[in-house]
């Protein structure tokens, strides 16, 4: 009996630590090694991981993942008022907290597992520059401004083949079915790319999304992408295509930028072209004004990029608030704990990404 109890012990322990701590080391050791990151998880892997996930959850319209937050707020809510309710009654004690921290850690280990084996790892991976072999290096003022003044051609001439003053409000469903056509279009240029089972859903948690500052997300959990309705219509194409890119498996926010320029570019919709070449205009531009405030380049802007812009920052200043700013520096946080050591401003990479791509295919 006592080499049963004891032997009950280990096993016990085993599955609680030691099976956790081996796996996490084994990720954290497979992060060393970007190429095999690359050649087995990203291009393997993953591939066949996400296409079940979006398999699963493709047939119903509104998000799953979101269902799921909502419930983790929720089991989040009750841990608290259990804890609150433990405190006035006076159980707290060492062996309490000693328990307490353990649970804890042990749902961090398998939090941080399952995020890695289901799409965390591709952080890692060599990604679109590997893919694309183009080579990414530090860049001069001058070839910002020449891709800003690429970008100014690009916009003002599908604004103009846009035509009206304002800009039509698109259906957010055809947008997201056209979104996935076009990867399936790209994909004999850049098979890569290719975007099978779409599971592209509009976010349950719109209603709040100025507070927390996101236009759209992926839930590696789930493998769906989310939009948010709240926001102007002209930046959806663009946010879809770059959410998409997340779902092939592009983790970071420059290569998820890029792939979605890859798609969206590509689009006979003269709505979609604008709505990237846009976006990307606003990165370079800013990225300019950083090296050099006086030279934006912004007085070369037709009047209607110059009106369609305006109504952007307006949209996004009225939503400024005080828990968006908090939300913001978690997920900087976020991004720097996953090989993103610029935070948010990562998004702005993109601007390395088109110069290389530019001066190896000669446009963008």
């Amino acid at each position: 009996m006592p080499f049963s109890t004891s032997t009950s012990s280990i096993i016990h322990f085993i599955k609680q630590w030691v099976i956790p701590c081996l796996l996490v080391l084994l990720i954290v050791g497979f992060q060393s090694y970007p190429s095999l990151v690359e050649q087995y998880y990203s291009t393997q892997f993953y591939i066949k991981i996400s296409i079940l996930l979006r398999t699963i959850t493709a047939w119903l319209p509104i998000s799953i993942g979101d269902i799921l937050y909502f419930a983790l707020i929720i089991q989040v809510l009750i841990w608290v008022y259990k804890l609150i309710q433990s405190i006035i009654q006076k159980k707290i004690n060492k062996q309490f907290l000693l328990q307490l921290f353990l649970k804890i850690t042990r749902t961090i280990l398998w939090v941080f597992i399952v995020f890695n084996i289901l799409w965390g790892l591709n952080y890692s991976r060599l990604g679109i520059t590997h893919q694309l072999k183009i080579n990414k290096q530090a860049y001069s003022k001058d070839d910002v401004k020449e891709l800003v003044c690429s970008l100014i051609d690009k916009v003002n001439t599908t604004r103009k083949n846009i035509g009206n003053d304002t800009l039509p409000v698109l259906n957010f469903k055809n947008i997201f079915q056209e979104s996935a056509q076009l990867y399936n279009t790209i994909d004999s240029v850049y098979p890569f790319l290719n975007y099978r089972t779409p599971s592209i859903k509009k976010s349950l948690l719109s209603s709040v999304s100025h507070y927390v500052g996101f236009t759209g997300y992926y839930n590696p959990f789930t493998g769906e992408a989310q939009l948010s309705t709240h926001v102007p219509t002209i930046i959806v194409p663009y946010v879809t295509c770059h959410e998409i890119a997340h779902q092939l498996g592009y983790a970071s926010e420059d290569e998820a930028n890029f792939v979605g320029y890859l798609a969206c570019s590509k689009s006979k919709n003269v709505y979609f072209q604008y709505s990237v070449y846009l976006d990307l205009y606003k990165y370079a531009a800013m990225e300019l004004f950083l090296m050099d405030s006086n030279e934006t380049h912004g007085w070369q802007l037709d009047s209607l990029v110059r009106k369609d812009l305006r109504a952007i920052r307006l949209f996004f200043s009225q939503q400024q608030n005080e828990i968006s700013p908090v939300m913001n520096q978690i997920y900087a946080q976020y991004l720097k704990a996953n090989y993103q050591s610029k935070g948010v401003s990562s998004y702005n990479d993109v601007v390395g990404l088109l110069i290389a791509f530019k001066k190896k295919y000669g446009s963008i």
